[in-house]
């Protein structure tokens, strides 16, 4: 999967600096022809249901088309820059058509958006998303990285009689501090008692024992393969058998990768993919035989890489 490069963010970011200039004009010329309370959200019969204060929709509108584009920025790939245009093409066109439902109105529950509004926001993603379909051949493809257990991949010499391991702790910071501070909020809904704070004593626990468990976790490669658990306890672990293991690889994780691709921090569970990722940077990645992935973020990850690959040579599946 290709990562973010200084282009394809600002590709990113283009439809939704153009959708918000468009809203905030056409808010500064027809400001005085809105009413000081709008329709804003609507039944399936087209009748408003929903009424938004005057200031209160410009502000909200410009933190939507903000918010958006700065997600897209930060978590866009390539192969997904057509959704960024999509997705602003959707939300300008919408904010757009209240604009023009709601000028002159002096009674907004008079006011009605019919199916065809969002035909017509449908119809603006659609061309916005082909322009970023279009645009996707203005981002160079990254070179491919090597595969794990290919002939190029990293090893370590080791001799026929020779037997190594490799361990390695890894610590995230936020991860502790989520962890102590759920575990504090227990005793605190313990002592506040009925039920309402024991269920605050019970998320504490859900929370802060598996984040104080992944907040220090120790990689270790051998003979038997890699081995994640917690510094701090044998149990729970994380193991993948060597005769599983097809080869490794070492990548740069980064805030939008992990977002993107695992779907956040912790022990994480992704179609083609698990892992444990406890920060950014270099990390561990394994191919096991079915074509699933393993991944885990340590220091030193590339002497870790290298000896598993040579464990797996030796052991005749390279």
């Amino acid at each position: 999967m290709n990562r973010s490069t200084p282009r394809l963010r600002a590709l990113a970011a283009l439809p939704f600096a153009l959708t918000l200039l468009v809203y905030v004009l056409l808010l500064v010329l027809r400001y005085d022809r809105l009413p000081d309370t709008l329709a804003t959200h609507f039944g399936l019969d087209g009748r408003p249901d929903g009424f938004t204060g005057r200031t209160a929709f410009a502000v909200v509108g410009v933190a939507l088309l903000v918010a958006l584009g700065a997600g897209w920025t930060a978590l866009v790939r390539r192969p997904s820059l057509w959704g960024a245009w999509a997705t602003a093409g959707f939300a300008g066109a919408l904010l757009v058509l209240l604009v023009r439902d709601n000028l002159d109105v002096t009674d907004p529950s008079q006011v009605s958006s019919p199916l065809v509004n969002l035909t017509l926001a449908a119809a603006t993603a659609g061309l916005f998303g082909l322009a970023g379909w279009g645009l996707t051949r203005l981002v160079p493809e990254d070179a491919a990285a090597p595969v794990p257990g290919a002939p190029d991949a990293p090893r370590l010499p080791l001799g026929a009689s020779e037997v190594a391991g490799w361990s390695h702790a890894t610590a995230s910071g936020p991860l502790t501090v989520l962890g102590v501070i759920a575990l504090a909020a227990v005793p605190v809904g313990l002592i506040l008692a009925p039920w309402p704070a024991a269920l605050l004593a019970l998320l504490g626990l859900v929370i802060g024992v598996p984040g104080l468990a992944l907040a220090r976790v120790r990689v270790a490669v051998d003979r038997r393969g890699v081995t994640v658990r917690p510094s701090l306890s044998p149990r729970p672990r994380v193991r993948v058998p060597l005769d599983e293991i097809a080869g490794a690889s070492v990548r740069e994780l980064d805030t939008a990768a992990v977002l993107g691709e695992f779907g956040g921090w912790g022990y994480r569970v992704r179609a083609h993919r698990t892992g444990v990722i406890v920060r950014t940077g270099e990390t561990l990645v394994v191919r096991r035989d079915s074509g699933r992935e393993f991944a885990v973020t340590v220091p030193d990850a590339g002497t870790a890489a290298a000896l598993l690959n040579t464990l797996v040579e030796r052991h005749g599946k390279v």
